[in-house]
C-alpha cells in the first residue's frame, strides 16, 4: 500500500468529479464535501454580492482559492476581488488577488468556518475575510493577516450583530445586514 501525502491528495482532488450539487474543497490536505446550502445561506450570499459595486468589484460565487504554500483549495461562498484582475479562464483564482472572502455558516460549516478557513486565507494574506453567522446572527471581519501557514490569523476582529451595518474598508461600502434571514437548533461556536 502507498502512503498518500499532502501532494498526493492535491492531485488526487483535482482529478476528482463530485456529484452535481456537492461541493469539494481542499482544506490543508482534507477533501470536504457539503451538500448544497439551505435558502437562509443562499440569500445572504445574493444579498452581501448585491451590495458590491457590479461596476469596480468581480464577485464569484463556487471558485476556488489557490493559496500558495498550503495543500488548500478553499470555495468560499463570495469571492471578492478588483474588475479586471482575475485570470481569463481556468478554475483557480490565486488568494493574492483576493480583496474580500465570505463565508456563511451552515450548521455543518461552523467549525470550518471560524477555524481552519480563517487561518487558510490569513496564510493566503487575503486582506479581509467576512464571516456571516445566522446561527447567532452576527458577522464577524477580520482583517490584517499574519503568520504562516496554520500559525496564521487575522488581528483585526470586528463582530457585528444582524442590523447593524458591516463596515468594508477594504471595498469602501457599508453592508446593511438588516434582511440577513437567521436559523435555529444549531449548536454554537466559541470566537477565539
Amino acid at each position: 500500500m502507498t502512503a498518500v501525502d499532502e501532494r498526493g491528495m492535491t492531485k488526487y482532488f483535482e482529478e476528482l468529479e463530485p456529484p452535481e450539487g456537492v461541493k469539494v474543497e481542499l482544506l490543508r490536505g482534507e477533501i470536504v464535501m457539503t451538500a448544497a446550502p439551505d435558502l437562509v445561506h443562499n440569500r445572504i450570499v445574493t444579498d452581501v454580492q448585491d451590495q458590491i459595486p457590479r461596476k469596480r468589484w468581480e464577485r464569484l460565487q463556487t471558485t476556488d482559492v489557490d493559496i500558495i504554500g498550503e495543500a488548500s483549495e478553499p470555495i468560499p461562498d463570495l469571492l471578492v476581488l478588483e474588475r479586471g484582475v482575475a485570470p481569463a479562464s481556468g478554475n483557480l483564482v490565486p488568494s493574492r488577488l483576493a480583496s474580500l472572502v465570505v463565508e456563511v455558516v451552515s450548521k455543518t460549516s461552523v467549525d470550518r468556518d471560524y477555524g481552519v478557513k480563517r487561518s487558510i486565507y490569513a496564510a493566503g494574506k487575503i486582506p479581509a475575510y467576512l464571516i456571516v453567522d445566522p446561527i447567532v446572527a452576527h458577522c464577524v471581519l477580520l482583517t490584517d493577516p499574519v503568520g504562516e501557514g496554520d500559525q496564521a490569523d487575522y488581528r483585526g476582529q470586528w463582530i457585528t450583530k444582524f442590523g447593524d451595518p458591516v463596515v468594508l474598508e477594504s471595498l469602501d461600502l457599508k453592508l446593511d445586514t438588516s434582511e440577513f434571514g437567521t436559523v435555529t437548533g444549531v449548536r454554537l461556536h466559541r470566537l477565539p
